[in-house]
């Protein structure tokens, strides 16, 4: 029987992530990415960025959670090889290929800031389409890291040929549960605290593949349990009164600091505030949105696609707002987040309908 909560969850979170996209296009706080905000902080108060400091915690490991969870699943029904080969066309495909398919244009317009100050003067078109490509991947660096942590999950099964260890971890209590937040605290304790400008450590930082991959075993070994799920399930309103309580505290004490730091993402705070949190909203949708219908079913498939998709639409409608006109700065908002809500879904169902770019840039 088919666990809908998951989907829903799943789908809602995606839903999330284009709307943080306009927040962080825009965001004055210091963030990498984006365009930047409407005046320096905290001259300018841009108080909407608070969105930020309520997602980013935990919408990315929550995705990670869900990806393990639905990997034990897959396993369970598929052969491995069957299973990576289509994780491979899945995930691997739009995101080598479908950068020079696609994501190029969001490219185009992640360095039009550079091309202003006249960078790329003399550059070769093709060197220049190479790097727009390149600058693309934008969130497709989520698709990156999880083709990979398929692969390795594939030489973790190995070690537990025997579901030693899975089985063992299906037997832990909601105590013990909650404790596994300190797994995750020490987790983000391996990023680097003092990224060295000149070296890929900006690019280890945002991708943060070992704390990313524990989290992604813990979907696979723990909360893939049936029991797990129902101490969650029970559990969920205490948990979402304690996330709420540790993440008003983070932001009242934080708001202003670049939530994206080493620092900010080790700190107990955060990471209490972000464990919870994805403990919480399990819980929550096991209890109540474990169900579906025609629109949730339509979203369950078409996530993944308008995650793929959503970020070309924030990048050049949101640049060319703010660069070429003088619209007051709530309007950019307003106008964005409907273009993100209405004109993603448009455009993955036209790319869907077109068969090499389907394959190249939805993995379909």
């Amino acid at each position: 029987m088919r666990k809908h909560w998951i989907d829903n969850l799943r789908w809602v979170t995606v839903l999330l992530v284009l709307f943080y996209h306009v927040i962080y296009f825009y965001n004055n706080k210091g963030v990498f990415g984006g365009i930047g905000g409407f005046g320096p902080y905290p001259e300018y108060h841009q108080y909407q960025d608070v969105v930020m400091y309520i997602l980013y915690p935990w919408f990315m490991p929550l995705l990670f959670l869900l990806a393990g969870i639905s990997a034990r699943f897959a396993l369970q029904k598929y052969p491995s090889k069957t299973w990576f080969k289509a994780r491979t066309r899945k995930l691997l495909v739009p995101a080598t290929i479908g950068l020079f398919v696609f994501q190029w244009m969001t490219g185009y317009f992640n360095t039009a800031v550079a091309a202003h100050t006249g960078t790329f003067d003399g550059m070769p078109g093709v060197a220049k389409y190479c790097l727009w490509a390149i600058s693309g991947i934008g969130p497709l660096w989520f698709i990156q890291d999880l083709w990979l942590f398929s692969l390795l999950l594939l030489l973790v099964r190995k070690m537990d040929a025997k579901d030693k260890f899975w089985n063992a971890c299906g037997k832990l209590n909601i105590v013990w549960i909650i404790m596994l937040g300190v797994i995750y605290w020490a987790a983000e304790q391996l990023l680097i605290h003092n990224p060295r400008p000149d070296s890929a450590d900006g690019l280890y930082n945002l991708y943060k593949p070992i704390f990313y991959f524990i989290v992604f075993l813990m979907g696979y070994f723990v909360f893939s349990h049936d029991n797990v799920q129902e101490a969650l399930k029970k559990a969920w309103i205490p948990l979402l009164g304690c996330a709420a309580v540790a993440g008003t505290i983070l932001i009242v004490t934080t708001f202003g600091q670049d939530n994206t730091t080493p620092q900010y993402l080790g700190s107990p705070l955060n990471c209490l505030y972000g464990w919870l949190a994805c403990l919480a909203l399990m819980g929550w949708f096991q209890s109540c949105f474990n169900r579906t219908g025609a629109f949730a079913g339509y979203m369950a498939k078409s996530s993944f696609g308008l995650y793929i998709v959503h970020y070309l639409v924030v990048a050049s409608l949101g640049y060319m707002m703010k660069t070429y006109t003088q619209l007051p700065p709530w309007s950019l908002y307003v106008i964005l987040t409907m273009a993100v809500f209405m004109l993603s879904p448009l455009l993955y169902e036209l790319l869907k309908r077109i068969p090499f770019v389907k394959w190249a840039v939805l993995g379909e």
